[in-house]
């Protein structure tokens, strides 16, 4: 069975996702490097597990979160769509099952909110959370605040976030800190108002309730 590391040996994968990045980078956009990938393919296993899953789920967890933006290489939007289509390439190459490849592909193919992106598997519904969850200003590329778009804003605003899991409780939590001096706390949630929709419809999927706190304060 091919495993998250497999995927990161791949140096064809390695490669489209560091020149996908590049490429997003000459238009401005945010990071989407191997420290986001590895951070969301991280998390997607977390929920999966400690929500009961079972270990080759949280397995492919692991992968779609890895690959999800590896469709950059093409295009920023509809990157989900592209990334799947890559994927399935990358994956057979690899000789995973089919259906697994299935799994993946649904995940990473409806990760957006800009292409209306829906809870179709566990797997889905984890790499939302957890790609939605990466919010931090150090993923802000541009220096010049004149420059800012109202996402480069937003990021940037938030100097710590964190997604907490708690199974006892079927929730889970994004817990965000944001300087207001750059940013209000209405002002964030306004501007990100789909992806945090998004997360707890993805919540809800898992049976879970989904919570936003921002600067201490209960805005979901």
């Amino acid at each position: 069975m091919a495993t998250l590391q497999d995927v990161k040996n791949s140096n064809l994968v390695q490669q489209y996702m560091n020149m996908g990045n590049v490429f997003i980078g000459n238009i401005g956009a945010i990071e989407h490097n191997i420290h986001h990938a590895e951070l969301t393919s991280a998390l997607c296993r977390d929920i999966l597990l400690k929500l009961g899953y079972g270990e080759r789920e949280a397995e492919l967890g692991a992968i779609a979160g890895y690959l999800h933006d590896i469709g950059n290489l093409i295009n920023r939007y509809g990157h989900g769509m592209s990334g799947a289509i890559i994927a399935f390439y990358s994956l057979m190459d690899l000789h995973m099952d089919p259906e697994e490849i299935a799994i993946i592909m649904g995940a990473i193919g409806n990760h957006e909110e800009q292409a209306q992106g829906k809870c179709v598997n566990n797997v889905a519904a984890a790499l939302i959370l957890a790609d939605k969850s990466d919010v931090h200003r150090s993923r802000v590329r541009k220096r010049d605040f004149a420059q800012f778009t109202p996402r480069d804003r937003v990021n940037y605003a938030v100097t710590d976030s964190k997604l907490i899991v708690k199974p006892e409780k079927r929730m889970i939590t994004l817990d965000i800190s944001i300087d207001t001096a750059v940013c209000s706390v209405m002002e964030y949630f306004e501007i990100f108002l789909t992806k945090m929709l998004m997360s707890r419809r993805a919540a809800e999927y898992l049976q879970c309730e989904f919570e936003l706190m921002i600067n201490e304060y209960k805005l979901l």
